[in-house]
């Protein structure tokens, strides 16, 4: 007999492919699979316990991402960090979050909620667990958008930064120390809660671009993470894991 109550709405499933997409793409942003691992089809499937068709698929996928490289007769490679792809995410990333601090206002609730954030992130750095600081970095991001009445741009900028993660995680791995990254964000708070725009643009900025200047250390200690655009074969360098 029927209860009378409506059916819970149940989040669609979603297909093996696009969890395998999903996944493969997480652990190259992530950097379990560094830049120019190899990529095996049957290794992958046998690990993911799918059939070799949704990797197949996801990689080529990745590969219009410029996430893949594919080599004929060679095979498919993590590809290394495309410095040009770098700068488009970054000019995009910028131009959204610091453009939405003019329709920003934040009452004593929003600065809360910022420094709720901010006090989670130094709980992150104090316990060393770079991977949960990215999160709440993320987090810091996009609760910006949220309170400028633009969190759907995140959508936006997400999907533009495949390449831009991957040499923040690297910068986090080899450069900046976290405490630093959590300085940045303290300032971007502080102008906002005195009503200074201009303030908080200019720290939003600084904060911003400092990928750039990691970018700069890390290539000159490993080049060889890094492609300029071109196709050559990437060659694999092991990299620190993170926390």
């Amino acid at each position: 007999m029927a209860s009378g109550k409506p059916d819970k709405a149940q989040a669609p499933r979603l297909s093996v492919r696009d969890q395998t997409l999903e996944t493969l793409r997480r652990r190259i942003i992530s950097l379990q699979l560094p830049p120019g691992e190899p990529l095996s089809e049957n290794e992958l499937a046998q690990e993911l316990g799918v059939s070799r068709t949704p990797v197949r698929e996801s990689l080529i996928l990745l590969r219009e991402e410029g996430l893949v490289q594919v080599f004929p007769q060679i095979g498919s490679f993590v590809s290394l960090v495309d410095l040009g792809r770098v700068a488009e995410a970054q000019f995009v990333r910028e131009a959204i979050e610091c453009a939405s601090l003019n329709d920003l206002t934040v009452d004593a609730a929003g600065i809360a909620g910022l420094r709720d954030i901010l006090a989670s992130q130094r709980d992150a750095e104090a316990k060393g667990d770079v991977e949960e600081f990215f999160r709440l970095d993320e987090d810091f991001h996009r609760e910006l958008l949220r309170l400028a009445g633009h969190e759907s741009a995140w959508t936006a900028v997400n999907s533009a930064k495949a390449h831009l993660d991957r040499a923040r995680r690297l910068s986090l791995i080899d450069t900046r120390p976290v405490s630093t990254l959590i300085e940045q964000h303290t300032a971007v708070v502080d102008a906002l809660e005195a009503n200074n725009v201009a303030a908080a643009d200019n720290s939003l900025r600084v904060h911003l671009r400092g990928v750039f200047e990691d970018v700069k250390r890390i290539q000159a200690s490993s080049p060889d993470l890094f492609s300029d655009g071109s196709a050559s074969r990437p060659v694999r360098r092991s990299i620190a894991r993170l926390s």
